[in-house]
């Protein structure tokens, strides 16, 4: 500790429940060196240097617990890994990711922190972290800092790196019902959901959007023409192959026209109201070039409006507007269109903004509308002269609530003839709150995987919860999409305890993955050998769409390391307090720290699910307070302290009377078997299985609410198939 500087000395990844959070975060161990001497509070100009660069840290409450909490703390002075802290997740926040939980503890080495930020991409929070301690650096030493050029690289990785907004929101949703996400790929696909109990998403489509039907919604024509069998009002229209045979068909169907790409995205090679030969002929050029066929169709006058189909219901509407600039006799159209239309902080090229930047020399469909009035992109409008450069593609104000009925209906039915569960419906209509028929509107496309962001981001009207609709959509209301997970943390014999579990799992019926010390097993055939504690063989079982139920066993070690491979489990076991030998790397020198690391296990105990607790170790027996479930425990005498309290209190406990295994809720009590059995003479004699890992195994199985006698069968069976082993 002899220099003026910031050092870190390690930086992990915490990718799931931990000892500070039950979220993923990056635990970074810093030496602030000789700046323990010098807190906030003595560097002269520090805290107007920091505040002036990074004025959003007034909303940090810190442990004060009101705004402004941070900066008083900065005032009275505090120590630079407090500071990186803050100073690190408020680059995050400005960088447009919202997280808000931040630790900071010393070690028992003079200067030596670890400091803790919650993120939502790693490599994200690894450049704030460290952007944090150059950012702190400079406050203290009274240097320049480029924070623009910082929060750029940042906004670029989350636009990057993070998931995008439509599925974004879907996430948040299923957070809100407490159901688990799990990214798949570095893109927006995401599993929510365990094992068998899993869905899948892709932006705005899910497992169950159909293939064919998404194929159907990429051939307008052919969608038109099931639409119309059906009854859905659609604009007369067909195919053609060439200008000439565009024109031909324009007169057939009576002008004005409308002509598209067949497979039209964004409204991009639209081109709307079209009454002359040399109109429709571009057109039709323009919309060659952006698509596989071109479709001429007879023009509907009226709104072009957007309204979101989930499940066989309308959830969300928005109507378009017309892009125009207003001339002002000295600027051209480009420069107007940069100044009055792309300056709009709703426009550009990225997923999370609703409206997409027009560039002339990109858009043949604006080009083409500025044609039509006499224009290019080089001309100056008169001053005053209004200008239309885009018909369609600006969805832009929420209508949800005036949708009439009977198009609400009309939507649905669209969407369910051409087969999507989750679809974009494009229709055109003088007053949405009318019925189509009577007002000569109709729908023109029926899109897959629609845009959310319109929706979650309207510019006028009420944003809507269309995330939470999709989640509805794929999950019934009391279903969390979780299946039974056990989790395991203690000594040695906390292996065969787990392969217990998974034994009694597998013969109720459920296919059961276990990940232990032992190796990786699917219904009991090991997939791998060696030892499959970790965060990745976790997760690879509740990846697994054939899992029914999960055996998990961790260690101290692994949490520190990792973290928990799940969010949350239904039942917690602690079958010992490990010591703290071999942790040394951790910080962790005595065994009085263990506590707090392995109640990390019973703190992600869901509250319909319990922890099963070993009793005699009053260590463990300590940890119950930290459920949010029930507390099983067990002990092998009744006598013990805890258990007896916790029995006299109603709670459920197990216990051995003589050689007789006992289960008690309060007074009511049934014996499960008598270890004195012939049949588990192999079980307790060359499998070698002690008192305390059966009392364990059989809590555990209690809290699943496997039947007593099929605990007994299993107990009785167990080691018979030497797939086990």
């Amino acid at each position: 500790m002899s220099h003026r500087h910031i050092e870190f000395l390690r930086m992990t990844h915490l990718r799931g429940p931990n000892i500070w959070t039950y979220r993923p975060v990056i635990e970074a161990w810093v030496d602030i060196g000789e700046l323990e001497h010098s807190p906030s509070n003595t560097l002269p100009g520090f805290y107007e240097r920091l505040t002036a660069w990074l004025p959003g840290l007034v909303e940090h409450r810190c442990g004060v617990g009101e705004r402004g909490g941070f900066l008083l703390r900065l005032r009275e002075g505090t120590w630079p890994g407090h500071i990186m802290e803050h100073v690190a997740l408020e680059l995050q926040t400005l960088a447009g990711m919202q997280t808000g939980f931040g630790k900071a503890r010393q070690t028992h080495l003079p200067g030596v922190y670890k400091v803790v930020i919650r993120t939502r991409h790693e490599a994200v929070g690894r450049v704030a972290m460290e952007a944090a301690r150059d950012l702190v650096m400079a406050a203290i030493e009274e240097r320049p800092y480029d924070l623009a050029a910082t929060l750029g690289q940042l906004k670029q990785m989350v636009d990057s790196l993070c998931l995008g907004p439509s599925t974004a929101c879907m996430v948040d949703a299923a957070a809100e019902r407490s159901i688990p996400a799990i990214r798949l790929n570095e893109g927006n696909l995401v599993q929510l959901g365990h094992g068998a109990s899993q869905r899948r998403i892709w932006t705005a489509e899910t497992d169950r959007t159909s293939a064919i039907a998404e194929g159907i919604s990429r051939d307008k024509d052919l969608t038109k023409r099931l639409l119309s069998t059906c009854g859905v009002p659609v604009p007369e229209g067909r195919t053609v192959a060439n200008p000439q045979e565009a024109w031909e068909a324009a007169q057939d169907i009576g002008l004005p026209v409308a002509v598209k790409p067949s497979d039209a995205n964004h409204g991009r090679g639209v081109s709307l109201d079209l009454n002359t030969s040399a109109e429709v002929e571009a057109a039709f050029r323009v919309a060659d070039e952006e698509g596989s066929e071109v479709i001429v169709e007879r023009y509907i006058p009226g709104e072009e409006h957007r309204l979101l189909v989930v499940g066989g219901r309308m959830v969300a509407a928005t109507r378009g507007e017309t892009a125009t600039i207003c001339g002002d006799g000295r600027s051209t159209v480009a420069e107007l269109v940069e100044s009055q239309i792309n300056s709009d902080p709703r426009r550009g090229e990225e997923e999370d903004y609703p409206l997409d930047t027009i560039r002339l020399n990109e858009h043949h469909t604006a080009t083409l509308e500025l044609q039509r009035q006499g224009l290019n992109a080089d001309s100056v409008p008169a001053a005053g002269r209004v200008v239309t450069v885009m018909r369609n593609g600006n969805m832009v104000n929420d209508v949800t609530d005036l949708v009439h009925p009977e198009v609400a209906a009309q939507v649905a039915l669209a969407a369910k003839v051409v087969g999507l569960d989750i679809a974009g419906v494009d229709l055109v209509a003088r007053d949405i709150s009318r019925p189509l028929q009577e007002q000569g509107g109709a729908i023109v496309e029926v899109n897959a995987g629609p845009g959310l962001l319109m929706h979650l981001k309207p510019a006028s009207g009420q944003p809507r919860p269309v995330g939470q609709a999709i989640v509805d959509h794929l999950f019934a209301a009391d279903d969390t999409g979780r299946i039974p997970i056990v989790g395991l943390v203690g000594g040695e014999e906390t292996t065969m305890v787990a392969k217990l579990v998974a034994w009694l799992l597998h013969l109720s019926g459920r296919h059961t993955g276990l990940a232990c010390a032992d190796g990786l097993f699917l219904d009991q055939r090991r997939l791998e050998r060696g030892s499959a504690l970790g965060w990745e063989k976790g997760q690879r079982l509740l990846i697994n769409r054939a899992v029914q139920a999960a055996v998990v066993e961790s260690s101290a070690r692994h949490i520190l390391a990792e973290g928990l491979p799940y969010d949350r489990c239904q039942v917690g076991v602690v079958t010992g307090m490990p010591g703290a030998a071999g942790l040394e790397e951790f910080y962790i020198h005595e065994d009085g720290q263990m506590p707090n690391i392995v109640r990390t296990q019973v703190d992600v105990v869901l509250s319909e699910g319990a922890a099963v607790l070993n009793a005699e170790d009053p260590a463990v027996a300590e940890l119950a307070g930290y459920s949010d479930g029930q507390v099983i425990f067990y002990a092998q005498s009744e006598t013990a302290p805890a258990l007896a309290a916790h029995r006299a209190g109603g709670g459920r406990v197990l216990f051995l009377r003589g050689t007789a295994l006992v289960l008690a809720s309060g007074e009511q009590e049934t014996r499960v078997l008598d270890l004195t059995m012939p049949a588990l003479s192999r079980l307790t004699g060359s499998l070698g299985v002690k008192p305390g890992e059966l009392l364990a195994a059989v809590g555990a199985a209690w809290a699943l609410d496997i039947a007593p006698d099929l605990i007994r069968a299993g107990l009785k069976s167990y080691g018979q198939d030497p797939a086990v082993h």
